[in-house]
C-alpha cells in the first residue's frame, strides 16, 4: 500500500490525486474467461484485518491474536514491494496459521506509466501485457513456496494514478488483465488493491470487465469498519464475499503488550489456502 512505500504526508497527497468460513466459488462469476478447471473451494474471512510493510515476527503474530484481528495482509513479492521480509517463510506461515491467524496475500508488481515518484518495474504500453504475464508467474511462485496453495488469492498492489489518462490507464487495464489471465491459468484467485479516487475506480467501472479482477480490496480512509455502508460502486459489483475496505492507515496499537503500527481493513473476501 501507499504508506508501505511512502510517508504519511505522501499518502494523503496521493489519495487526494486520484469470522471464517469455507464457501465454494463464490466471487467467481465476477471474473470471466475462467479456465476450465477444478477449482478448490475458496477459503473465506469476514471480520477485521491488518496489513503492516514486514510481516511481524511469530511472537508479535501470537501476542496480537487476541480475537481482535483475525487476518494479516502480507507482501508476498514483487519488484516494487517496500520492506524486506526477514520473518516471512513457509515456517512462518504455517505458525501462524496453525495459530487461527487468516492470511491475505498482496503482490506489488509493475506500477502505472503516469505515477510520480520512481519505482524499479513500471508498466509501459508496450510491454504491460508481457510485464502482467511475468509477474503473475513469480506471484503464483512466491505465493506457493511460502505455503498457499492453488485456490488461494493474490491481490495486486496498484498505487494511485491519473486514470483519466487515457493511455496510461489502458496500459494499466492491460498489464491486470495479463497478470489475472496468469493468476487463472495457475488456478489462483485474483485480487486487486486500490484508491477508491483512482486505481479501484478504474477497475470498477471499466466497461469491459473481461479478465478483470474477482475481488477488489479498497482504500476509503474514512475509518468505517464496513463492506458494504460507504461502498461507492453498484451494490451487486464485487458480491459475495469479494470485498476489503482498507477503512485506516498507521494505526499505532497494542495487543497482547505487544505495540505496532498497522493499517486497518474490513474484510468479507478470499484468504490463502494453508495447512
Amino acid at each position: 500500500m501507499a504508506g508501505h512505500r511512502q510517508s504519511k504526508k505522501r499518502r494523503y497527497l496521493t489519495w487526494a490525486v486520484a469470522g471464517a468460513a469455507v464457501v465454494a466459488g463464490a466471487g467467481i462469476a465476477a471474473q470471466t474467461s475462467m479456465a476450465a478447471t477444478a477449482w478448490p473451494a475458496q477459503k473465506t474471512f469476514t471480520g477485521r484485518a491488518f496489513d503492516t510493510c514486514a510481516a511481524p515476527s511469530k511472537s508479535a503474530m501470537k501476542a496480537w491474536h487476541t480475537g481482535f484481528y483475525g487476518a494479516a495482509a502480507v507482501y508476498v513479492g514483487g519488484r516494487n514491494r517496500g520492506c524486506a521480509q526477514a520473518n516471512l517463510t513457509a515456517d512462518w506461515v504455517t505458525y501462524v496459521s496453525g495459530m487461527g491467524w487468516k492470511l491475505i496475500p498482496i503482490y506489488v508488481g509493475a506500477q502505472p506509466p503516469c505515477q510520480s515518484g520512481s519505482n524499479p518495474e513500471k508498466i509501459t504500453a508496450s510491454t504491460a501485457a508481457s510485464l502482467g504475464t511475468n509477474d503473475a508467474a513469480d506471484a503464483v511462485a512466491k505465493a506457493s513456496a511460502l505455503g498457499m496453495k492453488a485456490g488461494s488469492p493474490v491481490y495486486l498492489d496498484m498505487e494511485a494514478y491519473d486514470i483519466t489518462n487515457t493511455a496510461c490507464n489502458d496500459a494499466v487495464l492491460t498489464y491486470v488483465r495479463a497478470f489475472d489471465k496468469g493468476l487463472r491459468a495457475k488456478t489462483y484467485r485474483s485480487g486487486y488493491y486500490g484508491f477508491t479516487s483512482s486505481s479501484a475506480k478504474a477497475i470498477a467501472t471499466a466497461k469491459d470487465k473481461t479478465d478483470l479482477p474477482g475481488n477488489l480490496w479498497y482504500a476509503l480512509w474514512d475509518k468505517q469498519n464496513t463492506t458494504t455502508g460507504d461502498w461507492p460502486w453498484g451494490s451487486s459489483q464485487f458480491t459475495p464475499h469479494s470485498r476489503g475496505h482498507q477503512y485506516m492507515v498507521n494505526s499505532k496499537e497494542a495487543h497482547g503488550g505487544v505495540t505496532l503500527t498497522v493499517d486497518r481493513d474490513g474484510w468479507d473476501a478470499p484468504v490463502a489456502i494453508t495447512g
